[in-house]
């Protein structure tokens, strides 16, 4: 066979460069990451069960409120939400006109609106273990205008703290119906959020809470994407802090871990931060075995007020803020002590002396009258370890003095909700609201006279004279009475009306004032914008303006 040449192959074009994909230019989430103590569910900031700084952090993120302190710590107009709030001179009665700025929506698009004023108004006059019932009692009615965007609150009578009211609104639309929704509904967060974050995730048996930015709120946006509270024991905390691991943490610390945090040098930034709130020993005028106030007057006698303040306070921040007087916290403006001598104990004498004036005998180591020894119950809510520890040391220390006493841990919904604002003079003896001492916080920062009102006013009724519930402490006294609606109404100067009912209730041993609750807030360089709050609003009102740094953990 012939061989013959093949032909060439038929020339071919080079393949096109396939484009290429330009590196992605969407910057990673940045985030703050916070240590807290530990996070116990409930977040309602109006119950007296949820008063912890985990429900102040997240209402102070995603709850709306009329007005906020200022930089001087008086109440500013938060123009965020508000266009406006103004008495209305030329109503017959004292009024108070609101206008809700037409933008403001809970994150899930509902508007901010009367209903959400209605709603805290209904249930903070009317459920019992609320923290400042006393100012929304006064209110005869609220009434929506202008879609809904306008509200109209009528008073029964002038009221000058009218500024303290609706902070922390909630959404009505969502609370209302739900079963139990003011007792259980806020028990694992907040189903809508009105402010600059929202929650993405609650796991409590982890410890942590994650935030992220809320892409509905209307305001100015939060500077980061996220924040992550994350909870830790003290010594777990200042390592994190040391590592980095942590932008910043806020939480309670003993004098141990103060000088641990102080040993971090300069990289770390340590404050105190007072809370609203004054941890104190309720002695119970409506306890059958307390109605007698040489019995509550030898109770104090018998204890050691400041041992109660160390245990409590572990040496921590706290114990530089020292309760000696009954209304005011002592970080608030127009703190005075009013505490007379002898009140620290303890003084064995003494107790011996009143507890003998008011029929008790001594025998085989036990105080007995009519055949029944003296024997106290003293409860603590058990979210609480702080509480439980003051408890049981007040404990001890009585029976030193052979004032029998015994120590129970109802949840705090229990306790505030049931127990103590009920009357046990009208029940069966043992019953389960037969308490005849708590440890339990005293709030602060509202109107001091509706403060006032709400520790120790008589409870009155409403405009179908059904009557309020009783507050915390249960004491009444008809005769103090008008000075304290005095103080409310603005007819008597706040300061005049507190000095006499201060005067009393020291006399009457209602309540013996231990310290201001206190938090440390430690935070490093990595992150910035940190201030300790307005007043007693706390470091996360300032949560928008955080700056934290780029996370690698995009899928939270």
């Amino acid at each position: 066979m012939a061989c013959t040449d093949a032909p060439p192959p038929p020339l071919v074009a080079p393949p096109e460069p396939s484009p290429q994909t330009a590196p992605s230019t969407q910057p990673m989430p940045t985030e703050v990451v916070v240590g807290v103590d530990s996070l116990e569910g409930g977040f309602n900031p109006h119950t007296l069960a949820d008063l912890s700084p985990t429900s102040s952090a997240l209402s102070s993120l995603m709850l709306p409120s009329v007005f906020r302190p200022g930089p001087d710590g008086a109440n500013a107009l938060d123009t965020t939400l508000m266009e406006s709030a103004e008495v209305v001179p030329e109503a017959e009665r004292f009024t108070v006109r609101y206008r809700i700025r037409k933008e403001a929506a809970w994150s899930d698009g509902a508007p901010i609106a009367a209903e959400d004023f209605v709603y805290l108004w209904e249930q903070l006059r009317s459920q019992p273990g609320v923290s400042d019932p006393a100012g929304y009692q006064l209110i005869d009615d609220v009434q929506s205008r202008n879609g809904g965007k306008a509200v109209e609150v009528t008073f029964e009578r002038p009221y000058p703290g009218w500024q303290s009211l609706f902070a922390n609104l909630l959404p009505a639309h969502l609370l209302r119906d739900a079963p139990r929704g003011w007792t259980t509904a806020l028990d694992n967060g907040y189903p809508a959020s009105g402010g600059p974050f929202a929650i993405r995730q609650v796991d409590l048996q982890r410890g942590e809470i994650i935030l992220e930015r809320n892409d509905r709120f209307w305001g100015k946006p939060a500077v980061s994407d996220r924040i992550v509270l994350r909870a830790s024991d003290q010594a777990g905390q200042v390592a994190a802090l040391r590592s980095g691991d942590l932008h910043m943490a806020v939480f309670g610390a003993d004098r141990n871990t103060m000088g641990a945090l102080r040993d971090l040098g300069s990289s770390v930034q340590v404050s105190t931060v007072p809370r609203p709130a004054t941890m104190q020993v309720l002695l119970r005028p409506t306890s059958a075995q307390l109605a007698d106030a040489r019995v509550r007057n030898a109770v104090v006698a018998g204890l050691d007020r400041e041992a109660l303040i160390d245990v409590g306070s572990g040496g921590g921040p706290g114990d530089q803020l020292h309760a000696h007087a009954q209304v005011l916290a002592p970080s608030e403006r127009g703190y005075t002590p009013t505490e007379p001598p002898g009140t620290d104990g303890p003084d064995p004498a003494r107790v011996q002396r009143l507890l003998t004036e008011a029929g008790y005998e001594h025998r085989a180591g036990a105080w007995t009258k009519d055949g029944r020894t003296l024997n106290l119950v003293i409860a603590a809510p058990f979210e609480h370890e702080q509480y439980i520890r003051i408890a049981e040391d007040a404990a001890a220390q009585l029976r030193a003095q052979d004032i029998q006493a015994t120590v129970v841990t109802p949840t705090g919904d229990q306790l505030f909700g049931e127990m103590l604002p009920a009357n046990p003079l009208s029940e069966e003896p043992g019953a389960a609201s037969s308490v005849d001492m708590a440890i339990a916080p005293r709030p602060a920062d509202g109107d001091p006279a509706a403060m006032m009102a709400t520790s120790y006013g008589c409870p009155g009724v409403d405009s179908d004279d059904q009557p309020f519930p009783f507050t915390a402490t249960g004491f009444c006294d008809q005769l103090l009475q008008p000075t304290i609606d005095a103080a409310l109404s603005g007819a008597l100067p706040f300061p005049e009306a507190s000095a006499k009912v201060e005067s009393v209730l020291w006399s009457q041993a209602v309540a013996l004032p231990l310290y201001q609750q206190a938090q440390v807030l430690a935070f490093g360089r990595d992150v910035t914008g940190v201030q300790r709050g307005n007043g007693l609003s706390g470091p996360f009102s300032t949560a928008a303006d955080w700056k934290g740094t780029p996370s690698d953990n995009d899928g939270y």
